[in-house]
């Protein structure tokens, strides 16, 4: 049996890639440079599967992401909850009270602001966490340390000098895991799903008002609602949303239909099950 390639953004050794790891133990992570590229890999079919972060506990949710998801083609078969923790590593034999600069991209370096200012680091932005750990992999400098995940230590050769720096020992991010099939298998109706889908309402007065009365009056709960403005423009806005339950169900049916009224354009993007961590 083939194994399952499984397209993330980053270098080998990201959270991505960990994330990769702990879904699909028997798959093959794939790394892609940038978002755009990951999504293209699973939409060609050089890859199976596509594991995205949309969002972090700490940082808020990935723009870039929303902006793709829409257009993308593709569709959510999953969501990963993922605990993050950053090592501070450095070369070989390179000592904590030598290092001078700190090297992360530049959410990672947000998210472990205390440990560097207490260790008085200097900052140095890169295109992703594991891609510090391989820039100084092959650029050795004492003096330098990456703020990158502890998988990426043991790919790089990389000695880890403090361990789970982050400031919020809480911070999570959250992966969809995404597929090109149009039509993919319906989850089990054993466990508790969620559908997210995207909506422009009608520019009319209370038209989100509206729009969004079904789901109060069916019992629906929407677990995320997030806008942004489409290709420019200022007058209807563009609505990325979450629910609990399935399409199937009555009250989401009839909820998606008073939706579908006052709206202008309508797509169901996935039906997935919840991971457990919700209930957590």
């Amino acid at each position: 049996m083939t194994q399952r390639r499984i397209a993330f953004q980053g270098e080998l050794g990201a959270n991505g890639h960990e994330a990769c790891l702990a879904a699909f133990p028997d798959g093959q992570p794939v790394p892609c440079a940038t978002f755009e590229e990951a999504f293209a890999a699973v939409k060609t079919g050089s890859c199976d599967l596509g594991m995205i972060p949309v969002e972090n506990s700490t940082a808020g949710r990935v723009a870039d992401v929303h902006h793709l998801l829409p257009s993308s083609g593709l569709k959510i078969i999953g969501e990963r909850f993922k605990p993050i923790h950053f090592q501070l590593m450095g070369v070989k034999g390179a000592k904590l009270e030598d290092i001078k600069t700190a090297m992360s991209m530049p959410i990672a370096l947000g998210q472990c602001r205390k440990t560097i200012r207490r260790l008085k680091l200097k900052t140095e932005a890169t295109g992703d966490t594991a891609g510090a750990a391989k820039l100084l992999s092959e650029h050795p400098d004492p003096a330098k340390a990456a703020i990158s995940p502890a998988l990426a230590a043991e790919i790089y050769g990389l000695e880890i000098l403090l361990r789970d720096i982050e400031d919020e020992h809480h911070n999570t991010t959250r992966f969809l895991i995404m597929t090109a099939d149009p039509n993919p298998p319906a989850p089990p109706f054993t466990e508790p799903c969620i559908t997210s889908f995207v909506f422009r309402v009608r520019n009319l007065p209370a038209a989100l008002y509206k729009a969004l009365g079904g789901f109060a009056t069916n019992g629906v709960n929407m677990t995320k609602l997030e806008s942004y403005m489409e290709n420019g423009a200022w007058t209807a806005t563009f609505f990325y949303a979450e629910v609990d339950g399935r399409p199937e169900d009555r009250g989401l049916a009839l909820a998606f239909e008073e939706l579908q009224f006052f709206s202008e354009k309508f797509e169901i993007l996935g039906v997935y099950p919840a991971d457990p961590f919700r209930s957590r």
